[in-house]
């Protein structure tokens, strides 16, 4: 009874239930070894996230699984972390190793986000990571792939890329996730996709994650993962998090500049407020960098 009223509580639903293992409600609950749970208190996180009460034990216990959950569910530790407990299980890396751990994302950004989340973990148990995209110098990344990670977060292109130069291999990957398919699938990644899973051996654990479940992205669960858990977060149809206030003020084009100022200055009158700005050019990011440092 407690199990389904933390699901129904916490908004999880579960398909594949047999054998899924219960949720947890606390860190300790997950036995994380110590080190994980140092750099757990060192990043001030008290309680797991819905997609972490389930996603943990699950991802722990080896099985396959599909995560559908809004961007901004803490996604990324509910299989970082696993990952850091699957490698430091494994044999060490050897001369010639390719990673033991590979997340597939969509874009650079993404790909970036994660490896600062692999980096913040990983050094607690003295893991490599290293970040894999086009539109950057090949050099330092070939350096990288050659000195040794267990951690590899790449885009589809630039990895296929390495994997055909022989810069890299997936002989020792164990474990693989693949980070918004939805996205990866929009982009039209997936022939590279299965290019990539086709060199990974078939005793690997697999973790999908997406914010929506079209039919294509159900195709790509049953081609690549067995016997696997999906794990459901809120709705179905939704992919933005709806805990986030969302405002939107209609203005004439001349008026922007004058009104984000005026937002701005109340939003920083709180010294903890952090804000992100988005804008649709480089030169727009410039031109408004400038003027507010400018204006101060």
């Amino acid at each position: 009874y407690e199990v389904e009223e933390l699901r129904r509580k916490k908004e999880i639903t579960i398909r594949g239930m047999e054998g899924c293992p219960k949720p947890v409600f606390a860190f300790h609950q997950c036995s994380f070894p110590q080190y994980v749970m140092d750099a757990l208190m060192d990043q001030n996180f008290t309680e797991p996230t819905p997609i972490q009460c389930q996603g943990f034990p699950l991802a722990l216990s080896g099985r396959d699984m599909v995560g559908i959950a809004q961007t901004g569910s803490g996604k990324t530790l509910a299989y970082l972390l696993p990952a850091i407990v699957h490698i430091n299980h494994q044999p060490y890396l050897e001369r010639g190793d390719g990673p033991i751990c590979l997340v597939l994302a969509p874009t650079r950004e993404l790909a970036q986000q994660v490896q600062q989340v692999a980096d913040d973990y990983g050094k607690c148990s003295r893991l490599k990571s290293t970040c894999i995209y086009g539109g950057a110098p090949k050099g330092p990344q070939i350096r990288d792939l050659e000195r040794g990670v267990e951690i590899c977060i790449a885009t589809p292109g630039r990895l296929i890329d390495f994997l055909e130069a022989g810069k890299t291999n997936l002989r020792r990957c164990t474990y693989l996730v693949l980070d918004e398919a939805d996205r990866m699938l929009d982009m039209g990644f997936e022939p590279q996709i299965r290019k990539i899973v086709d060199q990974i051996r078939p005793d690997r654990q697999t973790l999908m994650w997406s914010a929506t479940w079209p039919k294509e992205v159900r195709q790509l669960a049953e081609d690549f993962l067995q016997d696997y858990v999906q794990i459901n977060v809120g709705n179905l149809e939704l992919s933005a998090n709806h805990n986030i206030l969302q405002i939107v003020d209609v203005c004439m084009e001349s008026e922007k500049d004058h009104k984000l100022i005026q937002l701005m200055e109340e939003i920083m009158a709180e010294k903890e407020n952090k804000t992100i700005i988005f804008v649709e050019t480089k030169r727009r990011c410039d031109d408004l960098t400038r003027r507010m440092r400018r204006d101060g």
